[in-house]
């Protein structure tokens, strides 16, 4: 799935035999007739035949017509459907040989489309609403990311989801330069509600991030260098290979309903459910279940050493202190993703030590995420402190007092946390996940789609804010040198690279000072339409993340997310090869659409790959284990001989 280009092309029916083609509509709306009951009856002379001919006054349209379209048709194109699905029949068809398309403003979008609709009124509407597209009398949908719109420019042709997964193609260059020119337009101010021009460009995007706005003329050095290093690197764990698939090695049930997966970098790994914790034993090839279970129920005469029956599952759950230690996140309640307090778990003695507070000068306050100080800070025995978040705070909490002293949990009545340092914004933030580098510097996402990066020495002001492409941050992930963020949104993944050269020549990372406006564009990575349509209705991405290394000198090789039951692996360094033939014909910020997937019965958890020492010597990368709500999967990346 995928990487399969196949699918990408249109059938041979796209060829100058035009009167050769069947219609979607003759293949499957047209029933079927006998033989017999159509057959002609034959003429009793050539020249008989010749009379009737010139008596009806025919006109063909030539080759060249068909060709260029209908030179009095505004806006021409032909248009395909995909059928089949994923199945061996999957097939484009012709949906209408010659047809047209318009662009208009809206304030309701009804997708029954009026075969009676005055296209001519509505194809250059300035009224209020949303910019929608209409194809023929069988498309109208909003312009927006969710159309999943693929370009080839080499083909005159446009793939998108509307419903159904649909296809375009232009009779002329021309033609398609103008079509992807007005959707670029229409999309941009869906998204940000103002006109596409050069002003609202920069109000936008700012002077200095202009090339995310026009990334034909952006400054991709900086890409290219990194590529460089990557290939230079003399601490690189294992050499690149070309040719590598998926081979599932372990499939473990689970206690039933699994909520969230804490990986560990030790000997453990932990699945967070319903009613408690099920220890799974890390092994090179993936998890294995290794018997023991946490239950979050009753066991204990301390009512605080129990996790509360009145709190929500935990839906975040952080392992600490060279992971013998786990504190859990629960929502207030379902719907709400902050919370008041954690739970805290000794996992060596299998019970809930205390619940903390979330508190600041005396006030009760709420955080919506939590992470460990530094990507390795969880192997740190000694660790105290971890990061919070909410809509407008970003804080670090310590375990300990104000005087540093470890709280005594056992007479304690409620502890509270220290607020050891932080910022409480005013307003306007909207944060919405974080990560931390290996240096504990920290990358935070906005609802806004703003990307900001904090050094590990602040938290008041952002070194660096990226502007946002117009859809909400739901996850972020940053690799362990700083140099590449992952942001994800509901329709595709953001990769940006952080690096920069400052005014004295030093290469830099975004979180150690300000870029200047020689700044990279980002590249997007995306299902195909089609793909994005076999994902179902639940068909946004979730969690993507790099592939997990704890020590410099070592790079990240894959990125994996979830959409729905979909599992899907991208190759790193892939993506950021900038000749690579994803890139080649498109429009706009590059996309890549190489990836692999895995495929599962059921919704799909979380997909991770284990920590780099797990990769073995036939393996270029360490396992990838996926878990669904009742079972998780490892998988290996082997190599193809």
């Amino acid at each position: 799935m995928g990487a399969n280009h196949s699918r990408d092309e249109l059938e041979s029916s796209d060829s100058d035999t035009e009167n050769q083609e069947e219609t979607e509509q003759e293949r499957y709306d047209t029933p079927e007739k006998s033989f017999s009951e159509h057959r002609p009856k034959t003429p009793s002379s050539l020249d008989e035949v010749e009379a009737k001919l010139k008596a009806l006054k025919l006109k063909y349209p030539s080759t060249t017509t068909l060709q260029s379209g209908n030179p009095n048709l505004k806006n021409a194109v032909k248009l395909y459907l995909h059928i089949g699905g994923n199945t061996p029949k999957a097939k484009w068809v012709t949906s209408e040989k010659l047809t047209s398309y318009s662009f208009f403003k809206t304030s309701k979008i009804d997708n029954n489309v009026d075969e009676d609709e005055d296209d001519e009124s509505e194809s250059e509407s300035e009224g209020e609403g949303w910019w929608v597209l209409k194809v023929s009398n069988k498309i109208k949908a909003k312009v927006a990311d969710c159309m999943q719109m693929k370009t080839f420019k080499d083909q005159r042709r446009v793939d998108f989801v509307a419903t159904g997964v649909w296809a375009m193609k232009f009779f002329t260059d021309e033609d398609y330069a103008v079509f992807v020119g007005k959707y670029k337009d229409c999309m941009f101010e869906n998204t940000y509600g103002f006109e596409a021009n050069e002003a609202n460009q920069i109000k936008v995007y700012g002077k200095d991030f202009l090339g995310w706005a026009n990334p034909e003329k952006a400054d991709d050095s900086m890409w290219e260098d990194a590529e460089d290093s990557f290939f230079k690197s003399p601490k690189s764990a294992t050499p690149i290979r070309g040719h590598q698939d998926l081979r599932e090695e372990f499939e473990e049930a689970a206690n039933g309903g699994i909520q969230s997966l804490a990986l560990g970098a030790l000997d453990n790994s932990f699945l967070v459910g319903e009613s408690g914790i099920q220890v799974v034993k890390n092994f090179a090839h993936g998890v294995q279940g290794k018997g023991v279970y946490v239950n979050f129920g009753g066991g204990s005469g301390n009512p605080k050493s129990n996790f509360s029956s009145g709190h929500p599952t935990p839906k975040k759950a952080l392992l600490m202190r060279a992971e013998t230690n786990m504190l859990l996140m629960s929502p207030v309640n379902e719907g709400n993703p902050h919370s008041t307090g954690l739970h805290h778990l000794d996992i060596e003695t299998g019970k809930i030590v205390t619940q903390w507070r979330f508190e600041k000068d005396g006030t009760d306050i709420t955080m919506r995420d939590i992470a460990n100080d530094s990507k390795g800070a969880q192997l740190d025995p000694s660790g105290s402190t971890f990061l919070g978040l909410d809509d407008n705070r970003l804080c670090r909490w310590d375990m300990r007092d104000r005087n540093g002293i470890v709280q005594d949990l056992a007479t304690s009545d409620g502890p509270v946390l220290n607020w050891a340092q932080g910022h409480q914004f005013s307003r306007g933030t909207n944060f919405q996940c974080f990560a931390s580098t290996g240096d504990g510097s920290i990358v935070v996402g906005s609802l806004d789609g703003k990307i900001r990066l904090y050094s590990s020495n602040s938290m008041r002001l952002a070194k660096t804010a990226f502007p946002g492409l117009g859809s909400p941050i739901t996850h972020v992930d940053v690799t362990y040198d700083g140099k590449w963020i992952l942001g994800t949104t509901d329709t595709y993944i953001i990769l940006i690279c952080t690096l920069f050269t400052d005014k004295d020549g030093k290469t830099k990372t975004g979180f150690s000072g300000r870029m200047g406006n020689r700044i990279a564009a980002p590249r997007l990575l995306k299902l195909t339409p089609l793909d994005s349509h076999l994902a179902g209705i639940n068909n946004k991405f979730r969690n993507a993340q790099f592939s997990w290394v704890t020590e410099n000198g070592k790079q990240e090789r894959h990125l994996v997310a979830t959409v729905g039951k979909f599992s899907v692996i991208w190759n790193f360094q892939q993506v950021k090869d900038g000749s690579h033939e994803c890139y080649h014909n498109q429009e706009g910020l590059k996309s890549c659409y190489c990836y692999k997937i895995v495929l599962k019965d059921d919704s799909i958890v979380d997909s991770r790959f284990m920590h780099d020492k797990f990769a073995v010597c036939d393996s270029p990368e360490a396992p990838l284990v996926i878990a669904t709500p009742m079972k998780v999967s490892s998988f290996s990346m082997s190599t193809r001989r």
